[in-house]
């Protein structure tokens, strides 16, 4: 078994499954969950991890080099924290997706832009979950499983002490 788990074939694996993280966004969104702006943030990585994989697999290059990819499933799971937290309400989201208090003192005008330019997607409401796992919760146990096996594919490629 360990003889198939080259630092190629966990580098062609890690980026077959931001592929698949990727993939299965769109069809959540396909499906009618539209993305609010830290999904969209947490599919970036996702988009790098795939790119670095695929120039390693083309270019031959040396497995240390996954650790890019390494890098970009840990920056989306750091982003899938974020994200889980905005949604519980244990961090602050961003202004442009969460919603804030009304300001008491604001003119039925000025109340009325306020809620016109309110996003549509917001940040902190969970728009689904199974057994209390959200998708960006699923986002942070994909990218933590994808960052441990570039991180094997980088061990692998390290010459024997």
């Amino acid at each position: 078994m360990t003889q198939t788990l080259t630092p190629r074939f966990l580098i062609a694996l890690a980026t077959a499954g931001s592929a698949l993280v990727l993939a299965s966004a769109f069809v959540f969104q396909a499906l009618g969950y539209a993305p609010c702006h830290l999904c969209l943030l947490q599919r970036w990585p996702h988009a790098a991890a795939i790119a670095i994989g695929l120039v390693i697999l083309a270019l031959r290059l040396p497995g240390w080099s996954g650790l890019a990819g390494m890098i970009a499933a840990l920056t989306t799971m750091g982003l899938g924290i974020y994200h889980s937290g905005v949604e519980r309400h244990i961090f602050a989201g961003p202004s442009d997706c969460t919603s804030s208090a009304v300001d008491s003192s604001l003119s039925a005008a000025d109340l009325m832009a306020q809620i016109n330019s309110a996003p549509l997607v917001r940040c902190d409401e969970i728009p689904w979950e199974m057994f209390g796992v959200t998708m960006a919760n699923l986002n942070v146990i994909a990218s933590a499983v994808l960052a441990v096996i570039w991180l094997m594919a980088y061990l692998k490629s390290r010459p024997a002490l």
